[in-house]
């Protein structure tokens, strides 16, 4: 908050605005507001810098939380998916109702694609509370033809369990990664809002481990490319190709690592170091 600062109050900005993918100029209002901004990604605090904001890289949290090695098989016990050996897809449309509309439509439309190619396929969609009564209605022609199981919450779970997961953009695919599970990227918007956002976009990535990783580690399928019968296709071709995966699992275990910094404890020290100066 700017007017703290201006009082003399000293002003510390948990997360970063993504001022590296959209809307540069949140910067100016950034560095007029906070004495030092804690990071979640090891590359920001050198962008800030050439703003003049001080910055420190303090790890993301989620990547203290999410284990290292992921045990799949107990992931689909806690789930009761069955067979280790039957392939699992996640649907993850997101936690706004506004993605819901956009997204999930997607999402289901692709997993029929996918059982037209691939007929034992099984789903998975984890619901963010107070969604059911939304996506509920849209999934019930797969949920009773046997083929999907709608979960409330469970989304962590699910992408442990998973062979391959249709992802919203935003931090679920972040999640995705860190469960090392191989994924699909999706987004959608009304047509006016994704004109306004794509002229302000600044990198060819938008999801997040293909920006950090500064590469298509996955597939995006955005807007006018987000059509089932491409989002199946990708999904299939993870299926089929056992090293892309393990290649694509190596990768995310290096995010992972990088990101796993103990976010609490460097928090606290950076804030100690700017108490102390």
């Amino acid at each position: 908050e700017t007017s703290l600062r201006a009082q003399g109050v000293r002003t510390v900005h948990f997360v970063c605005p993504s001022i590296w993918a959209w809307r540069p100029n949140r910067v100016q209002r950034l560095k007029a507001a906070a004495d030092h901004v804690l990071c979640l990604f090891p590359f920001e605090p050198a962008l800030l810098a050439e703003q003049g904001v001080r910055a420190s890289y303090v790890g993301h949290p989620l990547a203290d939380a999410i284990p290292m090695d992921i045990d799949r098989a107990a992931a689909r016990r806690v789930l009761g998916a069955g067979d280790a050996t039957d392939s699992l897809v996640a649907l993850l449309p997101g936690s706004r109702q506004a993605e819901i509309r956009h997204i999930a439509p997607l999402l289901l439309a692709s997993a029929q694609c996918l059982l037209a190619l691939r007929p034992g396929l099984r789903f998975m969609l984890p619901v963010a509370p107070g969604l059911m009564p939304v996506l509920e209605p849209m999934a019930r022609p797969l949920v009773q033809e046997g083929h999907l199981t709608l979960l409330e919450g469970l989304s962590h779970e699910a992408m442990a369990a998973a062979d391959v997961a249709l992802v919203a953009s935003g931090t679920a695919t972040l999640e995705a990664a860190l469960f090392k599970c191989p994924q699909v990227i999706v987004y959608r918007l009304a047509e006016a809002d994704w004109r306004r956002m794509r002229r302000m976009r600044l990198q060819p990535w938008v999801g997040l481990p293909n920006i950090l990783s500064r590469e298509f580690i996955v597939p995006e399928r955005l807007q006018d490319e987000a059509q089932p019968d491409r989002v199946a296709a990708d999904a299939l071709a993870w299926l089929d190709d056992a090293v892309a995966v393990d290649r694509y699992r190596t990768r995310c275990t290096e995010l992972h690592a990088q990101l796993r910094q103990n976010t609490g404890a460097r928090a606290a020290q950076a804030l100690q170091e700017l108490i102390g100066g």
